[in-house]
């Protein structure tokens, strides 16, 4: 591995005492090649938003030996970036009697704890699970539900950081997001003071639908000199179209994950989805081997990978410091 490459690591919340006794039912003990276990997969975005993520979440639990049309059924849904489809969908796959929920992102675990408090359910990734009320404590979750969180306090301060060193005259700093999000107003309340640290200003162009898209990309141009996208369900499933606007108003722009960089944003700085989903397949076949969620602590990220598009770059006539080129994982040429 080259130097100052980024390692990904995982902090694992070591459970002190006894476990609470649980009113909820979970699955039996399994081996897979004693059953068909039933697992249920539901998204709030698209299968093109992390298709090497979801995949590689698959072939992890084949691996572990749960394989598809032998000793496992999967149902699928996808909620195309339309968070209000997800209690509809939970309650199809609930009612399907499924062995294990998979979810990905805050607003569809907690349509899947809304729906279930018998199923065991696994977040692949999700932003705050005990401010969110989804988890007790990292350490003990209680109830039905474990699996990762992508939440880390720093997140805000790095990006900030890499906007600034690429563009150092970088006065103003525009953020655009969906208000909306329980972990989007936890992100923004914790950027002003590492903008404030840093000398920034801090702009908000609130969207709440697609349309008004183009509104706040134009008037972020307008007032600042880089931008910041924060993720849900509405930016997550349109990275190509965000970095389409992003381009046209040449406008610098860092994101929190890597399928923006592989669309045409400048940069994103965040968790490596893989590993995450990878992670989440092991915590099912935990369960589906008789592990309860209530005893498999939430796992938090402690590093994280910066993808750079070079092309990007170019185009907006921007020279990427060697420093950062240097650190990061990946640049897109």
């Amino acid at each position: 591995m080259r130097a100052g490459r980024l390692a990904y690591h995982f902090v694992i919340f070591t459970c002190i005492g006894a476990a609470a006794a649980l009113a909820p039912l979970f699955v039996h003990a399994a081996d897979p090649e004693q059953r068909v276990v039933h697992v249920a997969f539901v998204d709030p975005y698209s299968p093109s938003t992390t298709p090497a993520a979801t995949s590689a979440f698959w072939a992890r639990l084949q691996e572990l030996g749960w394989v598809q049309g032998q000793n496992l059924t999967v149902e699928t849904r996808w909620a195309e970036g339309r968070i209000d489809r997800l209690p509809a969908l939970m309650a199809d796959v609930v009612a399907r009697k499924v062995d294990v929920i998979v979810t990905r992102g805050t607003p569809a675990t907690i349509a899947a704890k809304n729906a279930t408090s018998t199923i065991p359910i696994v977040f692949a990734s999700m932003g705050d699970p005990v401010g969110t009320g989804v988890a007790a404590s990292l350490a003990r979750p209680g109830g039905n539900l474990t699996g990762l969180s992508s939440e880390s306090v720093d997140l805000g301060g790095k990006w900030l950081e890499l906007l600034q060193e690429t563009i150092p005259k970088t006065s103003t700093v525009a953020v655009i997001s969906n208000p909306d999000s329980a972990y989007v107003r936890k992100i923004r309340k914790n950027l002003e003071p590492a903008a404030k640290t840093r000398g920034l200003k801090l702009r908000f162009f609130d969207v709440r639908e697609p349309a008004a898209l183009p509104t706040a990309f134009r008037e972020a141009r307008r007032q600042a000199q880089a931008a910041l996208v924060l993720s849900d369900p509405l930016i997550f499933n349109q990275p190509g179209e965000i970095a389409k606007l992003a381009a046209s108003n040449r406008l610098p722009a860092a994101y929190a994950f890597r399928v923006f960089a592989d669309s045409g944003g400048l940069m994103a700085y965040g968790p490596d989805t893989t590993i995450l989903f990878q992670r989440a397949a092991q915590y099912v076949d935990r369960i589906l081997r008789g592990a309860k969620p209530s005893d498999l602590p939430i796992e938090q990220p402690t590093k994280f990978q910066l993808i750079v598009n070079l092309k990007t770059a170019k185009a907006l006539g921007i020279t990427i410091p060697e420093s950062i080129l240097l650190r990061a994982d990946e640049v897109i040429r």
